[in-house]
């Protein structure tokens, strides 16, 4: 009898599973994540779920984690500080491909090199002003590298990575290792994501083998990729940009394996994200476009997702500008206040109890800020220091922190570089006041309710005096908020555009008075006109109310709030690699390897010579991931151009698929 453990670590809950011979169930359970080490909220979920099944550890063939917090640290903007070597670009690209604001204010250099579309030198590569420049320290955890048409010919790149290497010893990220598709300031993006995330990604699985050997567990661990396929740990290490939306693949697979539904949305809810997706035919879509992860869209090939930053734990803001007034969330995650108190009782209670007897709201009412421990801090403002500094190790409210506005900012710098948390009021809060939740500590939460009702709206009266109603206020706009989500999701993948952005349709008075199924004159009604899947450990509890909204069949299935954790072990691993084959001159073509290009006088022996290293590639890596049983396919994207009667070869993308079931230890 073999034992699949699947593990998932998300924004605020790791969840663990127990599936006997990829079939059944036989247990699960659920412990806080510990930011500040990853391994005591895996450890806890593991054991509890062991415990829960009786199970021999010496039966678990396999173990396999997905996670969100690649995910939502792209959504809040954290990670590790990056320096971008950019070559062969011009110092405005920048600026103009939004480059400037994924890097936040972390090093940049752009430097001569870079080669033409044929993968000819364009310019000489300059190691004396990179060198020179590596020769500063300037803080950076990882390196990011791109060169001009780095695909075609990626020898600037890896002339980079090595001197980075050597100069510096930290991890590089090149941006032709991530993608075999043109558009380098994309490509570029895609390097600094990765990059951002190397430290982050590498601590999680270190401290997921550390635990899972001290259990005595000495199965391989496998990791979920943005596409639902499973790759090693030490692929996922060096390529955790592919682990983005691995939470969320993970759960549309666990969402087919546990309803067998072929046509339907899958709506996953966490602390942090609601991610929406498209099943067809029983499998999720591969984005063409690239995965996009909040504002960013990357090379990554992931699944067809939207994911929005709403979540349980998504921060509650007060609209005070209105004459009614009301509340938005997210899509920054912060701790709950009924958590931090659970977590910091006295100090908590304490300072809710000053500020309701405060006759006044404050600015800060309700919020708490914590450093993380054992995260590093390289490469910060003397401000933000000084600021980390005052926070300490204890548990504060953010109105003692803040002596100026100006250290707000700073604030704002360390929660994104994830040095420090802050506390507020959310969706959990409202549950645990609702009697939805129990988990933590309600009275927290009360007292924060009743705080954020007494803010003052546009007319100058209270926004919701009644902590309960205001607690309602806050799910109702939660249940308003997923539907958009839901609908945009829907639209997106209409044939028919209907000549309106999906953000726009999902809004627009027409369609929401139809979801209030308006009976005048004229009579709308509309709503959701497929299953939706609901997903997450709350589901239960907000869903209903969405699938009423919406006016479709809600399913949510008996082991929704570990999807995430089933998904992660029964998927296969799945390797793609691509290539190309291009013509500079009549009767010659090029193959693009990542040795360097090579010529060829006929079209059919190139595109079979990168067929044989693409499959090569390809099976190897399945290998080196754990797959048996392996098979390969391959498909041509053959672009070609009539000229005097006859069939003129202009482009060949050459695709590479290596698919098997990950092995299961004796």
């Amino acid at each position: 009898m073999a034992l699949l453990l699947g593990v998932d670590t998300g924004g605020t809950y790791t969840d663990a599973v127990l599936i006997r011979d990829e079939k059944d169930v036989i247990a699960s359970a659920k412990s806080l994540t510990t930011r500040h080490d990853l391994a005591e909220g895996i450890g806890k979920a593991v054991e509890a779920v062991l415990a829960e099944s009786g199970a021999d550890i010496t039966d678990i063939g396999m173990a396999s984690l997905s996670t969100t917090l690649a995910t939502n640290a792209l959504v809040e903007g954290q990670g590790g500080r990056v320096g971008l070597i950019y070559i062969g670009f011009r110092e405005r690209d920048l600026e103009t491909h939004g480059l400037s604001e994924a890097l936040a204010g972390d090093p940049a250099i752009v430097i001569a090199g870079g080669h033409n579309h044929a993968g000819g030198e364009a310019k000489a590569f300059d190691r004396e002003a990179l060198a020179k420049w590596l020769a500063s320290d300037h803080g950076a955890s990882a390196f990011a590298v791109a060169a001009q048409f780095g695909t075609r010919n990626p020898a600037h790149e890896l002339a980079a990575a090595e001197m980075i290497r050597e100069i510096t010893g930290r991890p590089v990220s090149c941006s032709h290792q991530l993608s075999a598709k043109l558009n380098g300031p994309k490509r570029a993006l895609t390097a600094v994501l990765n990059a951002r995330l190397i430290g982050m990604i590498a601590r999680l699985i270190e401290k997921a083998e550390g635990k899972l050997n001290e259990l005595g567990i000495d199965a391989p661990l496998m990791v979920v990729r943005g596409d639902g396929a499973l790759i090693s740990a030490e692929q996922a290490r060096e390529r955790p940009i592919e682990t983005i939306l691995s939470g969320p693949a993970a759960s549309i697979v666990g969402a087919r394996w546990m309803t067998g539904a072929d046509f339907a949305l899958v709506s996953d809810i966490g602390g942090t994200t609601t991610d929406v997706a498209v099943l067809r035919d029983g499998r999720p879509a591969i984005d063409p476009a690239g995965a996009r992860v909040g504002p960013w869209r990357t090379m990554v090939e992931a699944v067809a997702m939207r994911t929005t930053g709403l979540g349980g734990d998504s921060e509650v803001h007060v609209n005070d500008e209105g004459l009614i007034g009301g509340v938005t969330l997210g899509p920054r995650r912060v701790v709950p206040v009924s958590l931090m108190a659970m977590q910091a009782p006295e100090v908590v209670h304490a300072v809710l109890d000053e500020q309701v007897r405060s006759s006044t709201p404050g600015e800060y009412d309700t919020k708490f800020v914590r450093a993380v421990p054992g995260i590093e801090a390289g490469g910060l403002q003397d401000r933000d220091e000084a600021l980390l500094e005052r926070i300490g190790t204890e548990v504060h409210p953010v109105a003692k922190i803040l002596k100026t506005r100006m250290e707000g900012q700073a604030l704002k710098r360390l929660v994104s570089r994830g040095l420090v948390q802050v506390s507020g009021v959310t969706p959990s809060d409202a549950s645990h006041v609702l009697g939805r939740l129990n988990s933590w500590d309600g009275e927290a939460a009360l007292k924060a309710l009743e705080l954020t009702g007494r803010k003052r709206t546009g007319s100058g009266n209270m926004l919701n005096p009644e902590p309960q109603k205001m607690a309602q206020m806050i799910i109702d706009q939660l249940t308003h908020q997923t539907s958009l989500a839901l609908l945009e999701a829907a639209f997106d993948e209409e044939e028919n555009s209907f000549g309106l952005r999906p953000s726009e349709l999902a809004r627009h008075v027409l369609m929401q008075r139809g979801l209030d199924k308006h009976k005048g004159l004229v009579r709308i009604d509309t709503g959701i006109n497929v299953p939706v899947i609901g997903l997450g450990a709350s589901a239960p509890s907000y869903y209903p109310a969405v699938g009423d909204r919406l006016d479709c069949e809600m399913i949510l299935p008996e082991h929704a709030g570990v999807a995430n954790a089933i998904g992660a072990v029964v998927g296969r691993v799945t390797i793609r690699r691509s290539g190309t084959v291009t013509s500079p001159a009549e009767g010659r073509f090029r193959v693009h390897f990542e040795t360097g290009p090579e010529d060829f006088s006929d079209a059919e022996q190139a595109m079979e010579a990168l067929e044989a290293v693409l499959s090569k590639d390809a099976r190897h890596e399945a290998e080196v991931a754990g797959a048996e049983d392996i098979s390969v396919s391959m498909s041509r994207d053959l672009r070609t151009a009539e000229a005097e009667a006859r069939e003129v070869f202009l482009e060949a993308e050459i695709s590479v698929e290596a698919s098997g079931r990950p092995r299961i230890a004796a």
